[in-house]
Formats: C-alpha cells, sequence, structure tokens
C-alpha cells in the first residue's frame, strides 16, 4: 500500500493551482484524476469561449496569453494547463480513478483503478467500475476532493431519451450540418449551440419551457444573435414547451405537434456525482446536495476531507461557483493543512461563467 500525507482527487484548474501551491510549500501529496488533466472541457464542443476573460482564469501565476487579446477557447485552455503543469513540473496521475474510500482511525484508504476517462461527458453515461483493472491502494490522511460538478447530465426521463441521435453534448458542429436539429434548453450551452448549428446550415429548433431567456444567463454576445434570429424567424422558438417523446424521426411535444428531428440535444444542464462526498460521510444540503463545509477552511463536517473549486457547490441550478471564484479555495485549504485559518477573500462577480 502506498503512504501518502495529502490525497487531490481531480485535476481541473482549481485541483492543478492547488497542487503547484502545495509542492512550493514543500507539503507531501500525491495528485490524482480519473482522465487527461481537464478533462471536463474535452468534451465541450470544439471552439467553445471561455465567458471570463483570461486574467480571471489564469492559476498558478502562470499567465494565459491569447491571441489578439480574445477570451480564450476550449483549445486554448486545455493548452495553457498542460503549460502550467509543465511550468510547476507537476507530478499528475492521470486515467488513475478513485473508485472508493475507506475511513479508519488512522486516516483514510483510497481504491484506484486504471481509467480511460475523465469523470464526465458521454462515456460516463456507460461508465462500469467492475470492468476496471484495480489498481495499489494509498492511504493518506486528509484529502482534498477538487472533482467538478459537471459528471452527468440532467435527465428528461421520457421515451426515447436513449435514442443514438439524441445527446446530451453538442460535439463536434459539423455533424448537424443540413439536418434538422430540436435543441431544449433555455439557458447559455442551448444559445450558443442554437447559434452554432445555424451557422453550419442546420434547420433548427427550440424548445424552451420558459417564456424568454434570462438575459444574465447568456454569454452577452450571443443574447442579441440569439435574439435576431428568432425574430426573423430563422431559427423557429417554442416557448412554454416540453418534449415528452422522442422518436428516431421526431420529437414530441407536450401539446401533441410532432417536430422533424434528425438530431435532438437535451442541453438541460449537468449535475454532480456525489458518491465519493456519501461513501466519506459528507453531509450534502440543499436542492443542490451541495457538500457542507467551513468557509474559511473549505473543510468539510468529516475532519481531514476538504472541496476545492466548482466541487464545493454540488449540482449548481444557477452557477455561483467557478473557476474564477474559487482561486480563494487554494489559499484557505493550504492555511488549513499547514494548521492556520487564511484571511483570503474572494472577489465578487457579477457574471456567471461559461
Amino acid at each position: 500500500m502506498r503512504n501518502t500525507d495529502i490525497v487531490i482527487i481531480g485535476a481541473g484548474p482549481i485541483g492543478i493551482e492547488l497542487a503547484a501551491a502545495l509542492k512550493q510549500a514543500n507539503l507531501e501529496y500525491l495528485h490524482l484524476e480519473a482522465g487527461q488533466i481537464g478533462a471536463t472541457m474535452q468534451w465541450w464542443a470544439p471552439g467553445t469561449k471561455y465567458f471570463s476573460s483570461p486574467e480571471r482564469i489564469e492559476i498558478a501565476g502562470v499567465p494565459l496569453v491569447v491571441a489578439n487579446e480574445e477570451k480564450a477557447t476550449r483549445e486554448n485552455y486545455l493548452d495553457y494547463l498542460r503549460s502550467v503543469v509543465g511550468t510547476h513540473q507537476l507530478n499528475i496521475e492521470t486515467y488513475t480513478r478513485v473508485i472508493s474510500i475507506d475511513k479508519d482511525d488512522n486516516g483514510f484508504i483510497l481504491h484506484t483503478a486504471r481509467s480511460f476517462h475523465g469523470v464526465g461527458g458521454q462515456e460516463e453515461l456507460s461508465f462500469n467500475a467492475t470492468t476496471l483493472d484495480q489498481l495499489e491502494p494509498i492511504r493518506a490522511k486528509r484529502i482534498v476532493l477538487a472533482i467538478g460538478d459537471m459528471h452527468l447530465p440532467r435527465m428528461l426521463g421520457i421515451p426515447g431519451e436513449d435514442l443514438p441521435h439524441v445527446s446530451h453534448y453538442l460535439g463536434d458542429v459539423h455533424q448537424y450540418a443540413n439536418q434538422p436539429v430540436t435543441i431544449v434548453g433555455g439557458k447559455n450551452s442551448a444559445v450558443e449551440a442554437a447559434i452554432r448549428l445555424f451557422r453550419a446550415g442546420a434547420q433548427v429548433t427550440m424548445v424552451h419551457r420558459g417564456e424568454w431567456f434570462d438575459p444574465d444567463r447568456i454569454k452577452y454576445w450571443l443574447y442579441p444573435e440569439i435574439e435576431y434570429l428568432i425574430k426573423k424567424d430563422k431559427i423557429r422558438y417554442i416557448p412554454h414547451a416540453n418534449l415528452t417523446a422522442i422518436t428516431p424521426t421526431h420529437a414530441t411535444l407536450g401539446t401533441g405537434e410532432s417536430i422533424e428531428s434528425r438530431f435532438v440535444l437535451l442541453l438541460t444542464g449537468y449535475v454532480q456525482k456525489p458518491d465519493l462526498f456519501e461513501q466519506l460521510g459528507v453531509e450534502l444540503v440543499g436542492n443542490d446536495r451541495k457538500p457542507k463545509h467551513e468557509l474559511k477552511t473549505m473543510q468539510t463536517n468529516v475532519p481531514g476531507v476538504y472541496v476545492a473549486g466548482t466541487g464545493s457547490a454540488g449540482s449548481q441550478s444557477r452557477t455561483k461557483v467557478f473557476i474564477e471564484t474559487s482561486h480563494v479555495h487554494v489559499d484557505r485549504i493550504l492555511a488549513s493543512l499547514q494548521g492556520r485559518i487564511s484571511d483570503a477573500t474572494a472577489e465578487d462577480y457579477t457574471l456567471e461563467e461559461s
């Protein structure tokens, strides 16, 4: 059995930033990631842009430089994360998934396995831990769960949701060219998908249970675009509507209307997998099932177990915790691990991140 003081689970931006801080402080730790670094961003559609400006999503003191001073794309940021890991010479054990965690009087025992993708994305829908090869267990005194919050799609629970032409992930826009596509959702991901698919030549129908979009939840450069395209009937928009069934050729609304659909995109958001929290006895509170923790330290109700980044927010129904509001988590966790209390405060941002 391997032994260490601290284990970081998850190598998204805040997990990587924390690893750099622990290394600089000469603290003993292991860093595990079920997929590649930045695994969540890997299943974003190619070319997706961040809402946040580059300086707000920089980590570990490494500048994020983007051509023409634009906002970073998915590709820019994945390149950037690799550069941060290289700059700080961080040792991250990628493709190593934590399957379960046991507690005893001496701390925690982590059971891991060789994995082939991160926790999330299309592959997670069919994930089966029993098919993975077990690795050597790890004993740790303390654990930081920087696991993110976008692991599984919010399912509609309707007939046909599992058909092969139905997806909760946009993917490469090219596949939808010149096809009739129905998009369900009314937040940023649905709006961005609708605009991009229209520009790729798709015949787009948007189905939204609300009256209209909340402009505070749409990237500000996309809002006037979707407003114009719907007003000019270039994108069909159906408000106050819900899908009730999907067939290989059509999507059916609660009104009985049937919409021709070669593809159906259910962009209704994502939820966090709480397995590790539940195994550890971390209390999950509220509708979002947010892991209970002390804000000054980021330590949960289980001594020695910390949360960082969006993993601290549960399944966010309205995004309040994202990269730029989570930098402070690193200071708080580092201080607590060193036996002190951080006085760092988070900056107040009014815009949601992509």
